[in-house]
């Protein structure tokens, strides 16, 4: 066979050989809506590249990008890694703190800054040791007042600069092509460098039809914010295959959202628990055309049933769940249906739907615990190990590599079962378990069953300390609008879930909170829990 490289570059020239005029559709503010082609996209990205260089980018410079989702990150996602450079995606949610330390540990010498997120960056630069240009993206023509030197407009830089730039067709395919750091909920941030040979390869199983099934056909709208996680790849394999592609831009709610995907027709689109919930709500109080959407994605934490009930019932829109992390590129399984579950019932159906499903083709997945591998029996709880083409090897320049990647196979931390028909379902992460009286608890179980009950909003269940059973599971809930957070609501909760649990699941008491504390990336913050409600359960 032919040894040819799986390189990001040849996802350019694709999408502006096969699918010059399709469109990228991109919001950068309410009075910006850009139609780019795809022949403008290959353009611009050459542009970007030639401007890059001049500036100083070559072979491993690493470039950070702080920004939204639009088509100038877009291009950076291709430009600059075509290059043989590396495209650090800066989550913009993290603390000052880690912003400052991702920025500094991946040793980015160019910045690509939104202008709206520019005065961040500003903020910051005293402590950032290794950056020399900020290039701020935006539809301003004028640079902003700054003392900071070796500051550049985009635009003008683009202008200036060449499209009919070369990318390098002699890389090695193990290259690395981008950076994400984990959004850490103990200690700094942990980095993972992705490889073209990864990339090209997670956006092949994107377009799997038992996949996410990306095509030529589909208008993708990723609300997965780009700084996190290659917004689970879905830019790559859109241009790949030359979807349209439609990016809301800074500051995005869920009536913008809804009014994208009625006007601009989207089949496909991709988000965190906590963004469907939200759009949910406004869906049902200001209703929109949403019969244009093949499917629905959803990652990042459990999704409650009742949300996927509503998508699938109420709106006819197929609701999946996946599960991944920074780690894995980051696909791993989605919840996809088989031949034989086609005959099963609506609440079966919902109840595959709500798992983290099955392990897309090119991946391993096991489970292990202190007995050695577990059984597939959808009982037996052990820790998620996978191994694939697109999962990292190592944390980069981090010691705590060697607790996380052993014997070839990457330890996630997530805790799970596995049904009989090889499902994955995850209980918890290894820090969440609950152990009480030497028995195990699955928060996520609880927590998913809470969120079903039709006054509660969300539920998030801790683990607090007890004097005779160890460890006691804790309900931190917090109800919809008009519900009344009292004894009387309490008991109401505890006896739906006695229903559903063995005694000994059931919390010992409900916390009723205004909002559960997140992460920057829409997970709950369980640890932050914790510490606020350490000594909320008698008996401690």
């Amino acid at each position: 066979m032919m040894q040819t490289p799986l390189l990001l570059s040849s996802f350019v020239k694709r999408a502006e050989q096969f699918f010059p005029d399709k469109l990228i559709i991109s919001r950068t503010s309410d009075d910006h809506i850009h139609h780019i082609t795809y022949r403008e996209f290959a353009k611009r990205t050459r542009k970007l590249a030639d401007a890059l260089t001049k500036l100083g980018m070559k072979h491993g410079t690493k470039v950070g990008s702080f920004a939204w989702n639009h088509h100038r990150h877009l291009e950076a996602y291709f430009g600059v890694p075509s290059t043989g450079a590396v495209l650090h995606m800066i989550n913009i949610r993290l603390s000052p703190e880690h912003i400052a330390y991702v920025i500094n540990h991946a040793e980015d010498e160019i910045l690509l800054v939104d202008e709206d997120l520019f005065p961040h960056l500003e903020n910051l630069a005293p402590h950032l040791k290794t950056v020399k240009h900020y290039v701020i993206m935006g539809d301003n023509k004028e640079l902003p007042e700054t003392s900071l030197e070796n500051v550049h407009l985009y635009e003008d830089l683009l202008e200036k600069a060449s499209d009919t730039f070369e990318f390098p067709e002699d890389l090695d395919e193990n290259t690395a092509a981008g950076m994400c750091y984990t959004s850490a909920t103990t200690g700094n941030p942990k980095g993972v460098v992705y490889s073209h040979r990864g990339i090209v390869l997670h956006s092949f199983a994107l377009g799997l039809a038992d996949s996410m099934g990306i095509k030529e056909r589909d208008t993708v709208l990723p609300i997965v914010p780009m700084f996190h996680a290659n917004a689970w790849g879905m830019p790559f394999a859109a241009v790949f295959f030359g979807a349209t592609q439609v990016y809301p831009g800074p500051g995005f709610d869920p009536a913008l959202i809804l009014d994208l995907i009625e006007k601009e027709k989207v089949t496909l689109t991709a988000g965190v628990p906590t963004i469907w919930l939200a759009v949910l709500k406004e869906l049902e109080a200001n209703p929109r055309d949403i019969s244009s959407l093949r499917s629905i994605v959803c990652g990042g934490s459990a999704a409650p049933k009742g949300l996927i009930r509503a998508f699938q019932e109420k709106y006819k829109v197929p609701f999946y769940v996946g599960y991944g992390l920074t780690e894995t590129s980051p696909l791993v399984s989605l919840s996809v249906f088989t031949s034989k579950m086609d005959q099963l019932s609506v609440e079966e159906q919902i109840d595959i739907r709500a798992m983290q499903g099955l392990t897309v083709p090119g991946l391993e997945v096991k489970l292990i615990n202190e007995d050695g591998e577990v059984p597939w029996d959808g009982k037996t709880m052990g820790e998620l190990l996978i191994r694939g083409p697109w999962i990292a090897d190592e944390y980069y320049k981090d010691e705590r590599t060697a607790k996380a990647f052993k014997d070839g196979w990457f330890y996630t931390g997530d805790i799970a079962v596995m049904t009989e028909d090889g499902y994955l379902k995850l209980t918890d992460r290894t820090a969440d378990l609950i152990k009480s009286g030497g028995e195990w608890i699955s928060s996520v179980d609880l927590e998913n069953a809470f969120m079903t009950h039709d006054a509660v909003f969300e539920a998030a269940v801790i683990a607090v300390p007890h004097e005779k059973w160890l460890e006691r599971p804790l309900a931190c809930v917090v109800l919809h609008g008009g519900q009344t957070a009292d004894d009387n609501m309490k008991k109401e909760l505890l006896t739906y879930i006695e229903g559903q649990f063995a005694k000994w699941w059931v919390p010992d008491d409900i916390v009723f909170l205004d909002e559960i504390p997140k992460t920057s990336v829409g997970k709950f913050l369980k640890r932050a829990l914790r510490e606020q409600l350490a000594t909320s359960v008698e008996g401690v």
